[in-house]
C-alpha cells in the first residue's frame, strides 16, 4: 500500500489545520487508492510517529512525507530529518520518500505568483 503524509507544524487554533485537511481531502478524491494522512510536529495531533505507526500496521510499503512548510526553517532542515531517521530505523521494511518542503517546489511557487498577479495584468 502507498501512502502520503502531509506534515505540517501544528497550532493551538482548532481552525488552523483546515487547509491541510482540505489538501488531504482533494488528494483522497483524486487518488482513492493512496492512503492520505495529516501529521503535525507539535500542538496538534496526530504526530508523525503515530501516523506512520498506523500506516505500517495497515500494510504500507511506501510512505511519501510532504512537508507543508512555505519557509524552510529549523523544522524542515533539522527536526524532520531526525524524525525520519528514527522512523526509518523503526520501520526498515517501509520505503520512505522524503519530499522537499512545498515552499521549495517550483510548481507551488508558480501558483502563488499567479495568485498574487491575478487581475493586475492588462489584457
Amino acid at each position: 500500500m502507498k501512502a502520503v503524509v502531509l506534515f505540517a507544524h501544528g497550532s493551538r487554533d482548532p481552525l488552523w489545520h483546515r487547509p491541510i485537511q482540505a489538501v488531504a481531502a482533494r488528494m483522497a478524491a483524486a487518488a482513492p487508492e493512496v492512503q492520505v494522512r495529516c501529521a503535525y510536529l507539535e500542538l496538534t495531533e496526530p504526530d508523525l510517529p503515530c501516523v506512520v505507526n498506523d500506516l505500517a500496521q495497515a500494510g504500507a510499503t511506501l510512505i511519501r512525507v510532504l512537508p507543508m512548510f512555505l519557509g524552510v526553517g529549523k523544522h524542515a532542515r533539522e527536526d524532520l530529518p531526525v524524525l525520519m531517521a528514527q522512523l526509518r530505523a523503526q520501520y526498515p521494511h517501509i520505503v520512505f520518500d522524503d519530499q522537499p518542503a512545498v515552499g521549495e517546489q517550483a510548481e507551488l511557487l508558480d501558483v502563488l505568483a499567479q495568485l498574487a498577479l491575478r487581475g493586475l495584468r492588462e489584457s
